[in-house]
C-alpha cells in the first residue's frame, strides 16, 4: 500500500536582506547583494530574499532599455553564481525584458545556481504602468524547502491575491519590495514603517502563513525607502526585523509543530470565511 501522506517541509532558515540601492549601477548593486547573501549564509540561511529592483534601483525608468535584461541574461548569471557560491535559494528583484515589454520581476535561483522561477509583478502602482507591463499569473514555486508564493511590493496590498497564493498551497509568501515615502505621506497620512509592518503582519495573520518581506532603505530620488524588512509568523508576530539598518535578518521558519497546530486550531480564519456573502 502506498503512503500518500504529504509531509511538511523541514524547518528553513529564512533571511530577508535590506540594502540601499545605487540607482543605475548594476555592478555596485551586485556587489552589495553578494555581501548580504554572504552574511545571511554565515547565519545558516537556506533562503535569502532581496528587495524589488535590487539590481538597478527603482527610479531608472529612463534607462530601462539599457538596464533591463532577459531573464537569463548576464545579471541573472551573476545572481546564479552568488546562489551557488553560498548554497542558498536566492530571490532577487530585477527589471527584465521579454516579448517586447519590460517587467518588474522576481528571479529565484536554486542552490546549484539554476534560475528556477521568474515572477512578473501583477499589480503596478501609479507611474509603473507607464514603464512596465503587468504580469498575469500568480505563482507558487514548488521547492524541496517548501512551496513559496511570489509577490513584488504592491501585490501585497491586495488581500485576495495573497489568499490566492495560500489557496494554491504556499507555505511561505515572500515579498520583494521598495516601499517609499516622503514628508507628505509620512507626516500627514502616516505612511511609514508601522504601516508597512502592519500590512505584512495582517497578510500573514489573515492567511495563517509565514511571510518574509525584503525592502530597500534610504534616500532615492525625491523619496525615502522605508526599510523595516521583516519575517512574520502565521499569527502576525514579527519574529525578525531590520529597522533602518542595512544587513540581513534571519529566522528559522517551522512549517509543522505542536505550537503551530495549536495556533491554527484557534485561528481558523480561512475556514470560517463566508464568501457567499462577499
Amino acid at each position: 500500500m502506498t503512503d500518500k501522506t504529504v509531509s511538511a517541509p523541514a524547518p528553513l532558515q529564512v533571511s530577508v536582506a535590506q540594502m540601499h540601492c545605487v540607482p543605475g549601477d548594476v555592478e555596485a548593486n551586485l556587489g552589495i547583494i553578494a555581501h548580504l547573501v554572504a552574511l545571511a549564509a554565515q547565519e545558516g540561511a537556506g533562503l535569502v530574499v532581496l528587495p524589488e529592483m535590487a539590481t538597478t534601483g527603482y527610479f531608472i525608468s529612463d534607462r530601462l532599455d539599457e538596464l533591463a535584461e532577459e531573464e537569463d541574461g548576464p545579471v541573472s548569471s551573476r545572481l546564479g553564481e552568488i546562489a551557488k557560491r553560498h548554497g542558498v535559494y536566492l530571490v532577487v528583484g530585477a527589471p527584465i525584458r521579454a516579448e517586447g515589454a519590460y517587467y518588474d520581476a522576481q528571479l529565484m535561483f536554486s542552490p546549484d545556481g539554476t534560475r528556477i522561477a521568474t515572477y512578473r509583478k501583477a499589480h503596478l502602482f501609479s507611474a509603473e504602468r507607464e514603464w512596465f507591463s503587468a504580469g498575469d499569473a500568480p505563482m507558487v514555486v514548488e521547492t524541496p524547502v517548501g512551496r513559496i508564493g511570489m509577490t513584488v511590493c504592491y501585490d501585497l496590498i491586495f488581500p485576495e491575491y495573497v489568499r490566492k497564493l495560500v489557496d494554491m498551497g504556499a507555505d511561505l509568501v515572500i515579498n520583494s519590495t521598495n516601499w517609499i515615502t516622503d514628508d507628505f505621506q509620512r507626516h500627514r497620512w502616516g505612511w511609514d514603517a508601522p504601516t508597512v509592518t502592519a500590512l505584512a503582519q495582517t497578510r500573514a495573520l489573515e492567511n495563517g502563513v509565514w511571510l518574509a518581506m525584503s525592502c530597500c532603505v534610504g534616500p532615492e530620488w525625491q523619496f525615502d525607502s522605508i526599510g523595516h524588512s521583516c519575517i512574520v509568523a502565521p499569527s502576525g508576530k514579527v519574529v525578525a526585523s531590520l529597522g533602518r539598518s542595512v544587513g540581513a535578518a534571519s529566522h528559522e521558519v517551522v512549517f509543522k509543530d505542536e505550537d503551530l497546530d495549536r495556533w491554527r486550531a484557534i485561528a481558523t480564519y480561512r475556514a470560517d470565511r463566508r464568501p457567499e456573502l462577499y
